[in-house]
């Protein structure tokens, strides 16, 4: 190997590193937070959401939440102060448990991806998620499971 090839791989090997780390650190902000059933509605405190002042769009505005009963999670994406869109993380294209990334969710079967609002924005999936009404009530977010 001479010189310019091995200049050319350390730069590849140190982009895709720094590419890497970067995505790992991505993804590592998306909080998990137990819920807890009653009925038919779930129960999450809003304080789940740590909202920062000095935050970016993405950060500290969704939540995951998991509860034993449910067949999959449920992603919360706090749209502005008192609104906020509770998906449930299933593709509907098959069935796959979805994966967030900032402000859409995406299938790792087959690239299906969805926004904050459930909507498809890119197939192969052409329904859109099952969304659930969110109200807030004594500091937590209801959301109806129905």
């Amino acid at each position: 190997m001479n010189r310019k090839e091995f200049l050319i791989t350390c730069g590849a090997v140190f982009a895709g590193g720094t590419i890497l780390s970067s995505l790992l650190q991505g993804c590592s902000t998306i909080k998990i937070v137990p819920g807890n059933l009653s009925g038919s509605d779930l129960f999450v405190p809003l304080e789940s959401f740590e909202i920062k002042k000095e935050s970016t769009e993405t950060s500290g505005n969704v939540i995951i939440v998991r509860n034993e009963k449910l067949s999959y999670p449920i992603c919360i994406y706090r749209l502005d102060d008192n609104n906020y869109s509770a998906l449930l993380m299933k593709c509907t294209h098959q069935g796959t448990e979805l994966q967030v990334f900032g402000k859409k969710l995406q299938c790792p079967a087959h690239g299906s991806e969805f926004d904050k609002h459930g909507s498809v924005t890119n197939g192969p999936a052409s329904s859109h998620l099952r969304v659930f009404p969110v109200i807030i009530e004594n500091k937590q977010l209801k959301i109806s499971l129905k």
